[in-house]
């Protein structure tokens, strides 16, 4: 009995592990005290966990147009701010507030999103007074 909890826990922990280092903390990829607002067209979106993320192609002065990937919070805590899965449609313009990435990459962890003149919170990790609900 002890040689298959033994085998059990060696084959457990790797994949505890593995899952507990795969979710970063937001000071650990983002800058609070470098915010950034963007506009764009939105190009793809991933609904999934543990967070979603959304693309949108943002025109800089020179007209030179970069591909933005925006991080916001879980699923279930976007339903419970008023998202819905489709809220988020290809082509929509929308105005993303949030984080710049530590790395310099063009990737936002979202504080915000206004589409068709409607603000809502992104859910993120990095909002003040975040609680994971």
């Amino acid at each position: 009995m002890k040689k298959f909890a033994a085998l059990l826990m060696a084959g457990i922990f790797p994949l505890i592990a593995h899952v507990a280092l795969s979710h970063h903390s937001f000071a650990a990829q983002y800058d609070r005290n470098k915010p950034k607002t963007i506009t764009g067209v939105v190009t793809k979106v991933e609904w999934m966990n543990p967070h979603v993320y959304f693309y949108i192609d943002v025109k800089d002065d020179a007209g030179k147009v970069t591909n933005w990937a925006c991080e916001m919070g879980n699923p279930a805590g976007l339903y419970r701010r008023g998202w819905t899965k489709d809220a988020l449609k290809i082509g929509s313009t929308v105005v993303v507030a949030g984080s710049l990435a530590k790395d310099g990459t063009a990737l936002l962890n979202a504080t915000t999103v206004t589409l068709n003149g409607k603000q809502l919170f992104a859910g993120s990790s990095g909002e003040e007074g975040y609680d994971g609900k």
